[in-house]
């Protein structure tokens, strides 16, 4: 990718593999269009210290996305590494954090509740008729939230 590609880490549980792979595919155009480059932790390879890939992955991250469950709120180390680090770099402004609401839980308490969260009102995906319809919704809010990174 450009060194112009705003960088994208996606926090999630492997519970939600399948729906992550299926917001993939949305971001693909943007992924195409050179505008991000995304990381998840499957992009690590044989050998890699997963913990200090995963870290340093997020450490260089513009955007990144909490892909929020019951299964997503439940990880020790969602909470522990990743999600105090995600909201320490969104509280020093070197970061966006946007939450997407893949499954109905309880998240309105968590530190992210105060952020805008996607798909618009927070409906969580899982609950759309038509999950087209949703995931084209997170993809138009993060190419929002790209262009605006990339226009300044």
């Amino acid at each position: 990718m450009s060194d112009q590609a705003v960088k994208i880490f996606t926090s999630y549980a492997h519970e939600d593999e399948g729906l992550k792979d299926e917001m993939d595919k949305y971001l693909k155009v943007l992924k195409r269009s050179g505008k991000i480059d995304a990381w998840n932790d499957r992009e690590l390879i044989a050998g890699q210290e997963w913990n200090a890939g995963i870290m340093d992955e997020l450490a260089k991250a513009n955007v990144i996305l909490l892909l929020v469950s019951v299964d997503f709120l439940a990880s020790d180390f969602i909470w522990d590494k990743e999600l105090a680090e995600a909201m320490k770099r969104h509280e020093a402004g070197d970061a966006f954090v946007v939450p997407i609401i893949l499954r109905n839980c309880k998240w309105t308490s968590m530190p992210f509740a105060k952020l805008q969260a996607l798909p618009r009102n927070a409906k969580p995906i899982s609950e759309y008729a038509d999950r087209d319809a949703a995931f084209t919704e997170v993809a138009t809010g993060i190419e929002r939230l790209v262009d605006h990174i990339l226009s300044k």
